[in-house]
């Protein structure tokens, strides 16, 4: 008999989003390709990745907003595919791109926005003003949306996400293009958010971003999960005690290659750059260190993680 998955009635002590073995096709392309995932009650969790590894494709899978392939979700203990309206009511969703009402101000498009979910005039507005003050954004309520710089607007999709009070936040590139400033804001309201109990999915390529916001992390190359863990965690395992950054000679590549190989070494090579990640253990030994031109040893960081797992060259 198949299993009919989490029991609604105790999601809140359960993965509040459940995958098991999720697909998404588009004709012969797989975007996703057999990810099982769960995301915790009141963490925020992030998606990690290179353009095309399959992060909004599952996210647009998770969220009701397009069908799923193969294999099932759930979101707080409903399935997706068989009450997607109600799963809706639970979540805000930040999309990557800006989709306000152009000839609507401010706070009209929060207040258009908040009839989707039948929320009261009254309430809506006073919703909309507060989620304005929490994102700085009060004295630009009566402002045109082409009069808000890309920095409010990024602010403005997250107010507008939260209208309905959601027990789930999705976030597609949350600060992607923002000044350092409102980057940090955007991270800060969000780590309020997440400390009064919302749960926060995210996808970002912003490596900083992943180790301030996320209690774990996923990391996803070409359509499947290929680490998960904290962000500790995964600079642990998979970034070594250090990395050693070296010139690459052209004539001694080979010798040189072999000897990392022989001393259980694994880099990187990009042009004539090595990236050499040294585990807890002996370092290099004194011969090769001097057929290596080394230009700096420092500590790992997710960065370093994600291009050990998903590669230094483009993929586009």
């Amino acid at each position: 008999m198949q299993n009919p998955g989490p029991d609604p009635g105790r999601y809140k002590h359960m993965a509040v989003i459940e995958t098991r073995d999720i697909v998404k096709r588009f004709g012969e392309i797989t975007a996703v390709a057999g990810v099982n995932l769960e995301v915790e009650s009141g963490e925020c969790f992030g998606l990690l990745g290179p353009n095309g590894a399959g992060k909004t494709s599952l996210i647009k899978m998770v969220t009701a907003v397009s069908p799923i392939t193969a294999g099932r979700a759930w979101v707080a203990g409903m399935d997706v595919t068989r009450k997607p309206r109600e799963i809706k009511a639970h979540l805000g969703v930040v999309p990557q791109e800006e989709n306000f009402d152009p000839d609507f101000s401010v706070l009209k498009n929060l207040l258009v926005f908040a009839r989707y979910f039948d929320i009261p005039s009254t309430e809506a507005r006073r919703r909309a003003l507060e989620n304005l003050q929490l994102f700085e954004l009060a004295g630009r309520q009566k402002a045109r949306i082409r009069e808000l710089s890309g920095g409010m607007k990024r602010r403005l999709l997250i107010a507008r996400a939260l209208i309905n009070q959601p027990r789930i936040l999705v976030l597609d590139e949350p600060t992607v293009g923002l000044d350092p400033q409102t980057k940090h804001l955007v991270w800060q309201k969000l780590n309020s958010l997440k400390e009064q109990g919302t749960t926060l999915l995210l996808t970002t390529q912003n490596m900083g971003e992943a180790a301030v916001l996320c209690d774990r992390l996923a990391i996803m190359n070409e359509g499947r999960i290929v680490a998960l863990g904290s962000p500790k965690e995964l600079v642990a395992e998979y970034g070594g005690k250090q990395i050693i950054e070296a010139k690459l000679d052209s004539v001694e590549r080979d010798l040189i290659r072999a000897e990392l190989k022989k001393q259980g070494f694994y880099w990187q090579e990009l042009g004539d750059a090595l990236y050499i990640f040294q585990p807890d253990g002996p370092g290099l030994s004194e011969p090769l260190k001097e057929h290596l031109g080394v230009v700096c040893q420092r500590v790992p960081t997710m960065e370093d993680v994600f291009l050990r797992l998903t590669g230094r060259t483009l993929q586009e």
